[in-house]
């Protein structure tokens, strides 16, 4: 019997038997892991609700024949606690593990710097001080970036011309300058690819102060060269609400003067 103790982020569950899980893990040290916790749907066990998804655990582990059984849980971020009760976070949380899930494909292999993407992605969405969108966004680029699938933004994909370009082709790879831009290729507004790069770049700042129509079109970019490269679309992406807080904020207050219109009569 081998022990090991790594950290990890709970990627998804999966029920087993009668009362046990298979519970997948992105570790620091080992990469992508599957493993058994045996008993956890009882209301006895001592640490189903540690082996959620969102969460992040110190978890130690056996080698199994087939799969690995784990025998100790801590939480260390119980990030789910803050994202579950708001759909907006909620949803773009899912995409976030469906991505590392997809690109952690070989089980076994270290990917330290997706897992630490996979973290700050988690801990931002729960912290709620930036949109929720935008999070996701960056955290796609990066993890784009991390597979060696990252969009040309500043310089054409095809012969490396350094931009602004005006055009986008994801077949291409990202950004076209006029002489290489195939049939078929977009025109987005021309803060969209520099709200693009400062989301890779994690220029907040910057990225803060784009437009909501300049922030839509950027994520529709982002998920469509996603899924070209992933050749295959993530089931939890068309579920993300693309609403930026401003728009939450109006409407909330034109509710509100409605209400008080109508209690006024």
């Amino acid at each position: 019997m081998s022990l090991y103790r790594d950290t990890a982020v709970v990627l998804r569950v999966q029920k087993l038997g009668e009362a046990d899980r298979i519970i997948t893990l992105l570790t620091r040290r080992y990469g992508k892991v599957r493993a058994v916790a045996k008993g956890v749907r009882r209301t006895t066990s001592r640490f189903g609700a540690r082996v959620e998804p969102f969460c992040h655990v110190d978890v130690q582990l056996y080698t199994g024949r087939t799969l690995d059984v784990i025998t100790q849980v801590q939480t260390l971020d119980a990030f789910g606690l803050h994202i579950v009760d708001d759909y907006q976070r909620y949803t773009a949380a899912c995409a976030v593990l469906e991505t590392v899930d997809r690109l952690a494909a070989e089980e076994g292999e270290p990917v330290l710097r997706l897992y630490l993407l996979a973290i700050g992605a988690l801990r931002a969405l729960s912290g709620r001080e930036r949109d929720s969108s935008q999070v996701l966004d960056a955290f796609l680029l990066r993890a784009m970036s991390f597979a060696g699938w990252a969009p040309a933004l500043s310089e054409c994909a095809r012969c490396g011309e350094s931009g602004p370009h005006a055009a986008f082709n994801v077949q291409a790879g990202g950004a076209v300058c006029v002489r290489c831009r195939p049939a078929g290729s977009v025109r987005p507004s021309a803060h969209t690819l520099p709200l693009m790069e400062a989301l890779l770049h994690g220029d907040w700042a910057e990225a803060e102060r784009a437009a909501p129509p300049v922030r839509r079109e950027a994520s529709g970019l982002i998920a469509a060269h996603l899924q070209w490269h992933m050749e295959r679309q993530l089931r939890s992406l068309p579920l993300v609400e693309r609403t930026v807080p401003e728009l939450i904020r109006e409407r909330a207050a034109e509710a509100a003067l409605v209400g008080t219109a109508e209690d006024g009569r």
